[in-house]
């Protein structure tokens, strides 16, 4: 008889094919586990970063109620950190922010949010946002009354009327205007769009659509919008007057016909006492009846001395001013004005001569603000720069009009503008018979948009979000 031996090998198998089977289920025990705990630090990471984006939001809300608190209400340095908690009111986190306000002259605020949970405490996720107020410099040119640009011009920055736009020229960024159609003060006829051409083909009148007109407003037009309030600028001026009295730089009326600012790059400048204007040539005189009009050239003057650029870099004159020289590394606020506002009394800046930044990487800001005009006097420089943001709240931003009678200065070469314009009334540089600028070239400073001049009048006081990323 044969005894069977296969029994022992069967038991062997069974051990080895249930070890493997142990392995395995271990293994995807293993993996399961492995695998709920990245769910939920992924479920944790995504929780954090929301709470992170919480505390930016919180505190764009805060600004809204505050604009000028950047210490969150608690008058202390942070970071300030705040609970999170869900629906349910349980305590499920925290967000930590750090605030960086604006350096002086810029609205821009810097939020740095970051999000932790209790649930896991090595996990934090970070969110910078960049916050800033608008100012009137988000224009190149923004007017109260309506505005027309001829063919051959071409803008590059926005442009805004509160009343209508005639519109010629090619405009790479957006031309808007306050009114949904105007009669156009330049011809008879039919109403017309608040942004209209005259460009071939011109455009139809309401209430026909409006054309595309991509060849002529590249990125696009657009009305009726809400209206820049000019007269608001008399609030601003108050303030003004108030800081450059506590920290700034104040004059009263010079008890003459102004002052004379001639800025230096050794942040200092040169104060003149401006005893008499210059005589207009032999038959010189003002054949338009035009409001003011005069030569605004200095003809005598006395020094009153050299005085360091102010700490908040607001000059403010109770009189009419001249300003011209250059900067370097400053940001100055000059202001013409004086109050309270009296039709009879409103004072204008004068510009003559150059005045000049030396970088134009947003380090030099120069905001000239005259309560009634921005005047370009009769013996200017022939060649003229202008590195400036200009406001005429009440008045207008141009050169009186000088006939051939005011030889050789009726003729002027070239006018560069780096900044933007505000102006309450049409401006303007040239005249139809060729007397004025020959050339004028307005080119929009960007970087004037969120960091203006000192105390600059503000579109909104509306915190808006430039840019949001995720922190380090």
């Amino acid at each position: 008889m044969k005894r069977n031996n296969q029994k022992g090998q069967i038991l062997i198998q069974i051990l080895v094919f249930g070890a493997i089977g142990i392995f395995l289920i271990g293994s995807l025990v293993s993996w399961g586990v492995l695998d709920l705990k990245a769910s939920k630090q992924t479920l944790n990471r995504e929780k954090s970063i929301q709470i992170a984006e919480a505390g930016t939001d919180y505190y764009r809300w805060h600004l809204a109620h505050a604009p000028e608190d950047y210490q969150d209400g608690q008058g202390v340095p942070g970071p300030y950190t705040h609970n999170f908690q869900d629906k349910n009111g349980v305590n499920i986190g925290q967000f930590i922010l750090d605030i960086t306000p604006p350096i002086t002259g810029s609205t821009i605020v810097t939020v740095k949010s970051t999000g932790k949970i209790n649930a896991d405490t090595s996990v934090k996720r970070s969110i910078t946002t960049h916050l800033a107020k608008a100012s009137w410099a988000k224009f190149a040119v923004v007017a109260n009354e309506s505005m027309r640009f001829g063919e051959g011009t071409e803008v590059f920055g926005p442009i805004h009327s509160n009343n209508g736009i005639r519109f010629d020229g090619l405009a790479h960024n957006v031309i808007s205007s306050s009114v949904e159609k105007y009669y156009d003060p330049d011809h008879s006829g039919s109403q017309e769009f608040g942004v209209h051409t005259h460009l071939y083909p011109q455009d139809p009148y309401p209430p026909a659509p409006v054309p595309t007109r991509t060849d002529v407003f590249e990125a696009g037009r657009q009305f009726p919008v809400p209206a820049v309030d000019f007269n608001g600028i008399t609030m601003d001026l108050a303030a003004m007057q108030i800081n450059a009295q506590e920290n700034g730089f104040y004059r009263p009326a010079a008890g003459a016909l102004g002052y004379h600012v001639i800025l230096k790059t050794n942040d200092t400048f040169d104060l003149y006492k401006v005893i008499s204007l210059a005589t207009p040539p032999s038959g010189c005189q003002d054949s338009q009846g035009q409001d003011g009009w005069g030569t605004w050239s200095i003809g005598s003057q006395e020094l009153l001395g050299n005085y360091a650029f102010p700490i908040n870099g607001i000059m403010f004159f109770e009189d009419n001013i001249f300003v011209d020289g250059q900067i370097n590394t400053a940001r100055l606020t000059i202001v013409a004005a004086s109050l309270p506002d009296n039709p009879s009394t409103r004072k204008s800046i004068t510009i003559n001569n150059s005045l000049l930044y030396t970088s134009y990487s947003g380090e030099d800001v120069i905001g000239l603000i005259a309560q009634k005009n921005i005047n370009i006097g009769l013996m200017s420089d022939n060649n003229l720069r202008i590195d400036a943001a200009l406001i005429a709240q009440k008045g207008r931003a141009g050169r009186y009009y000088y006939s051939s009678s005011c030889s050789p200065y009726h003729v002027r070469q070239s006018l560069t503008l780096w900044g933007m314009i505000a102006t309450n009334q049409r401006y303007g540089f040239a005249y139809t018979d060729g007397t004025g600028y020959q050339i004028r070239s307005l080119n929009y400073d960007g970087d004037l948009l969120y960091n203006p001049p000192s105390s600059f009048p503000l579109t909104s006081w509306q915190y808006l979000t430039l840019s949001w990323e995720e922190a380090d």
